[in-house]
């Protein structure tokens, strides 16, 4: 298999196969009709994001019989497919630290903007008291 019109193919000859028609597909994997036929024919254009597409190849297989895995696996090996980039465990680590870090400081800045400000106001207030006697 080496596209995504042969990886479709391979799908409607599974469904083919066991008597199914695309309207039985759409009803028991709730994927809507033209998604099962554009998955069929191999238009990737028309196709949601890739986690969302995964599970409707995931589903389909399910309901035709195969191995949701091994179909999944198929599907994932087809050059179409935009890959999944593993994301850098450090830099994200790095990234919540610095993050928690600055949430500190300004809770910190805003308690002490606060504290002066009550301060200020209990100054203002006891200078209210004497001047007016």
């Amino acid at each position: 298999m080496t596209s995504m019109t042969d990886f479709g193919r391979y799908l409607r000859q599974q469904r083919e196969l066991r008597g199914l028609t695309v309207d039985d597909v759409a009803r028991n994997t709730k994927i809507p009709p033209t998604l099962v036929v554009a998955l069929e024919e191999g238009h990737a254009e028309r196709f949601p994001e890739r986690v969302f597409v995964l599970n409707y190849v995931r589903s389909y297989a399910t309901v035709v019989g195969l191995s949701p895995d091994d179909v999944a696996n198929r599907f994932d090996e087809l050059p179409e497919v935009e890959r999944v980039v593993e994301a850098d465990i450090g830099r994200n680590e790095l990234y919540r630290r610095e993050r928690t870090v600055t949430i500190v400081w300004a809770v910190l800045a805003l308690a002490l903007m606060s504290s002066v400000g009550l301060a200020l106001m209990q100054f203002s207030m006891g200078l209210a008291r004497y001047t007016h006697r």
